[in-house]
Parts: C-alpha cells; sequence; structure tokens
C-alpha cells in the first residue's frame, strides 16, 4: 500500500506538471499575462479538490457502502450457503494472490454484486440475496470470480486515480480558458470577474461531460479484464452463463412500470454503478459504466 500511495503522489505531480506547462503555452499564445506565483497556488486548489475528493471517496468506501446498501458482514456462517460463499471467496482470494476480503449480502431483489476498499488487502465483496435465490452456484462463482478479479488489479484505487487526475485537469483547465476569455472580454476589473466565473462554469460542464466519459471509458475496459480474470479460474462458460443470468434478469426488470424500477434502484444502488457487475441497460454507452453484456459475452467467447 506504501508503493501505490507513492505512485498516487507521484501521478499527481506530474498530473500537475502537465497542466502546467499546458496553461502556459495557452498564456503565452493568447498574450495573457498572469502572476505566477498565484497561478501555482491556484494548481495546488485544483490537485487538492481533484484528488482529495477521490482519496476520501477510497477511504470510505467500505463504511458508506455497508451503510448504503445495507450489507451484512459474514463473520460465522449462518447456513450452508453463507458457509459456500465464504469458502468460494477465500479459495479465490488464495489463486488471486490477495487477503481475505470482507464477505456480505445485502437485501435487494435485482441480481448484483460488487467489491469495494482501500486497497487490495482490505477489501468488501458483496452479493444481493437476488443473486443466491436466482443463480446457480457455478454462476455465482463465476461472478465471484469478477468482483476478485477487480481487487486483485486494484480496481477501486485505480477507478479513484483515474477520477482525481480528470477533476484536476477539468478544474485547472476551465481556470485557464475562462481567465484568458474574461481578459478578453472586459477591461474592466468587475465586467472581468463576472465574465470569469461565467466562463469557467461553462468549461466546468463541458470538461465535466468529457472527463465523466474518460472515466467511464476506464471503467468499461476494466470490466472486459475483470470478466476475463473469473474465466481465468473458472472458465469461460460460466462466466458467460453467469452473464447470460443477468441479461434475462434485466429483461426481467424492463418488464416492470418505469417509475417503479427506476425508484427501486436509486434506492438501493445510487452512485453504484461503477461497483457492480451489472448496471441497468437505458444508460447510454457512452455513459455507461459498463459494457453492454453482449459485447462482454463476445469478448470471454474470443479467449482462449
Amino acid at each position: 500500500m506504501v508503493t501505490r500511495g507513492i505512485f498516487y503522489v507521484l501521478t499527481m505531480f506530474g498530473v500537475l506538471v502537465v497542466v502546467g506547462v499546458v496553461s502556459n503555452i495557452i498564456f503565452a499564445v493568447s498574450g495573457v499575462e498572469v502572476d505566477q506565483m498565484s497561478f501555482f497556488s491556484l494548481l495546488g486548489v485544483c490537485a487538492v479538490m481533484g484528488f482529495g475528493g477521490s482519496i476520501i471517496s477510497i477511504l470510505m468506501s467500505k463504511t458508506l457502502v455497508k451503510k448504503q446498501m445495507g450489507v451484512r458482514v459474514i463473520t460465522n456462517p449462518s447456513n450452508d450457503n453463507e458457509k459456500w460463499l465464504v469458502e468460494t471467496v477465500a479459495y479465490l482470494a488464495k489463486q488471486k494472490g490477495v487477503k481475505m476480503p470482507e464477505v456480505g449480502i445485502y437485501p435487494a431483489e435485482e441480481m448484483n454484486a460488487f467489491a469495494t476498499g482501500w486497497n487490495k488487502d482490505a477489501a468488501l465483496v458483496a452479493v444481493s440475496t437476488g443473486l443466491f435465490s436466482q443463480m446457480s452456484q457455478e454462476e455465482i462463482a463465476a461472478v465471484l470470480g469478477h468482483e476478485m478479479s477487480h481487487v486483485s488489479n486494484g480496481d477501486m484505487v485505480t477507478m479513484g486515480l483515474v477520477q482525481g487526475i480528470t477533476n484536476t485537469f477539468v478544474y485547472a483547465l476551465s481556470y485557464v480558458l475562462a481567465s484568458v476569455l474574461s481578459a478578453k472580454a472586459g477591461n474592466s476589473r468587475s465586467s472581468s470577474n463576472s465574465s470569469f466565473y461565467l466562463f469557467s462554469s461553462v468549461f466546468q460542464v463541458v470538461f465535466g461531460f468529457l472527463a465523466t466519459a474518460v472515466v467511464m471509458w476506464f471503467s468499461r475496459w476494466r470490466e472486459f479484464h475483470a470478466d476475463a480474470g473469473a474465466a481465468k479460474v473458472y472458465g469461460s462458460q460460466a462466466m458467460i452463463n453467469a452473464l447470460l443470468a443477468l441479461q434475462n434478469n434485466s429483461r426481467r426488470a424492463a418488464s416492470m412500470s418505469a417509475r417503479e424500477a427506476n425508484s427501486r434502484y436509486r434506492r438501493k444502488s445510487a452512485n453504484m454503478n461503477a461497483l457492480c457487475i451489472s448496471v441497468p441497460s437505458n444508460i447510454r454507452e457512452l455513459f455507461a459504466s459498463h459494457p453492454s453484456i453482449e459485447r462482454r459475452i463476445e469478448a470471454l467467447k474470443k479467449l482462449p
């Protein structure tokens, strides 16, 4: 974890260097002069705002998710299903070379599972009650293999790093371009200030959409790798069967009224898309945290 923390800090420093160089080029080309000391102070603020939120989110992820999803951590299995669940996760932890994570169950009719935690040796893997009641053990094992691949790959921390990088770029570049345009838009201090806040707000919205697309692309990319990680342990067909079960479940859910389905999903899974194995299929692909199940199955069929 110390090595990963150092890498996190070095990455943040590298991002600031890149942003600083690009910003100074923009200022030089536009002919706008800025106080360098104030500018470097601003870059520091952008880094704190960009990376600070992601760091806090990572550190608090398990606590927040347990509360939000109503996860019950299994300390002493109370039945055969729970015993099998804990034993399967323990087997996967050994296969993946990570410490045994906490294992939990949360109440939800939807078939889903997720992994989270501030590092791969202090993770939480949880499955919904709906997953247990509607999937075979082979399919559930494949889903657990998928989630444990997220854990062993350090995807939780990496997602936070990617989010921090994109947030920093959004804040810094919005400030730079707003400074340039506001300087061109008005001569008086008051008019420049009002122009700056307007331009800065617009750029943050625009860059925010672009940053979200980048983060979601990375999220989709890691889903393919997690599927491959599960297939490595249990075989491609087991993971394909699990995905087909998720697809059939999504189709059944689509037959419900839109109001009931949306309400249920908001209550149980708000802000959890990137952590789960399955998400609603009505999100446009560009901003979807997961690839379509059809694409995931096709990728699994191509595995050796």
